[in-house]
């Protein structure tokens, strides 16, 4: 099946490290180290990503067609060290990100059903 036309929710559910890759590369390309920093920030410590870890999930990733390599960013922090892969998402990488976190809000939408989570405030 080629990526316009599959089902995103075929790759559903994601695995947290997964969909935590997926997020850190919404927000741009990144390298590996990028995502594992981005993930760590982004979860204030919650999630610690190892390279094992992402570099397994990225190779994944990659034969999936939910991301691809990207050209290296040159910034002054690497001066666009030729070492340093980077990756960012493709379309159907998007969907699936999409349609994972859609399916998380449906799940703590249960959650409050239950009164396992309090329930949403009312926006004003």
């Amino acid at each position: 099946m080629s990526g316009a036309n599959e089902d995103p929710r075929d790759h559903l559910p994601l695995t947290p490290a997964v969909f935590h890759i997926l997020l850190a590369l919404a927000g741009g390309q990144k390298h590996g180290y990028g995502v594992i920093v981005d993930v760590r920030e982004r979860t204030a410590g919650e999630i610690r990503l190892g390279t094992g870890t992402l570099y397994t999930a990225i190779k994944r990733l990659l034969t999936q067609g939910l991301i691809e390599e990207a050209e290296a960013e040159v910034d002054a922090a690497n001066e666009g060290d030729e070492r340093r892969r980077y990756y960012r998402l493709q379309p159907l990488g998007l969907r699936v990100a999409q349609a994972e976190a859609a399916r998380l809000q449906r799940v703590v939408g249960l959650a409050r059903e239950r009164e396992l989570l309090p329930a949403e405030a009312a926006e004003d």
